[in-house]
C-alpha cells in the first residue's frame, strides 16, 4: 500500500519545475490516492460533454484559480470539494509536481494527496460525467503507455496516453499522471 509520509518523502527529494505564468490563467489539479478493497486507487473524473474547456476528458478534479483562493493547493481543494464533495479536511496534502502549461491557456499546478479509505464522494453531475476510481497496479502496466506526436501552433509535441478502460487518459493528464509514477518510483524513468 501507498504510504502517505514514503509519498511526501519522494515528491521532497525532488525540486519542482516552476514555470512564469505570463498571461497564463493559473490553475491547479489534485492527484489523488486512497485504499479501496485493499489496493491502493487513483482518482480521476470524465468532465461533462457541455464544459467550455476538457469536454468528455478525463482529468483529475480541478479548475483555475478565483479571487479568493489563498493559493493555488487552495484552488485545488476548493475544486475538488466542488466538484467531488471531498471536504478539504478529508484531504491530506503531500506536496506538488512539476508546473505544466495546457493547450486551452492554463499554468496548471498538480498538488498530490491522499484520501480516507472511507472517503465518500458527492459529485457535480453539470460538472462530472463519470468517476474513475483506477488501481495503481493496473496505471504501472508498460503496455498501456505510449506517446504521440501531435502538431499544435505549428510545432510537434508529445502527448502522452495511458489506455484504460473506455476512455484512454491522455495529454496534460496522462504527463502528470506519468510524473507522479515517476517520482514515486512505481515506473521507471
Amino acid at each position: 500500500m501507498l504510504d502517505p509520509v514514503r509519498v511526501r518523502e519522494a515528491l521532497a527529494r525532488h525540486s519542482c519545475r516552476t514555470i512564469d505564468p505570463g498571461p497564463l490563467r493559473p490553475a491547479a489539479v489534485l492527484l489523488t490516492f486512497y485504499p479501496k478493497d485493499g489496493v491502493d486507487t487513483l482518482l480521476f473524473t470524465r468532465r461533462t460533454e457541455h464544459l467550455p474547456d476538457h469536454a468528455g476528458e478525463i482529468s483529475f478534479p480541478g479548475g483555475r484559480w478565483q479571487e479568493g483562493d489563498a493559493d493555488l493547493a487552495a484552488t485545488a481543494l476548493r475544486e475538488t470539494q466542488e466538484e467531488m464533495g471531498i471536504a478539504p479536511q478529508d484531504v491530506e496534502l503531500l506536496g506538488r509536481l512539476d508546473d505544466f502549461v495546457s493547450v486551452y491557456g492554463y499554468h496548471v499546478t498538480p498538488f498530490v494527496a491522499s484520501l480516507p479509505a472511507d472517503c465518500s464522494f458527492q459529485v457535480d453531475e453539470h460538472e462530472i460525467a463519470e468517476v474513475l476510481e483506477v488501481p495503481l497496479k493496473a496505471l504501472c502496466d508498460p503496455g498501456i503507455f505510449h506517446t504521440e506526436s501531435w502538431q499544435h501552433k505549428g510545432r510537434l509535441h508529445p502527448v502522452m496516453f495511458f489506455s484504460i478502460g473506455r476512455h484512454p487518459i491522455w495529454g496534460l493528464t496522462a504527463a502528470i499522471l506519468r510524473q507522479f509514477l515517476q517520482r514515486i518510483d512505481a515506473i521507471d524513468e
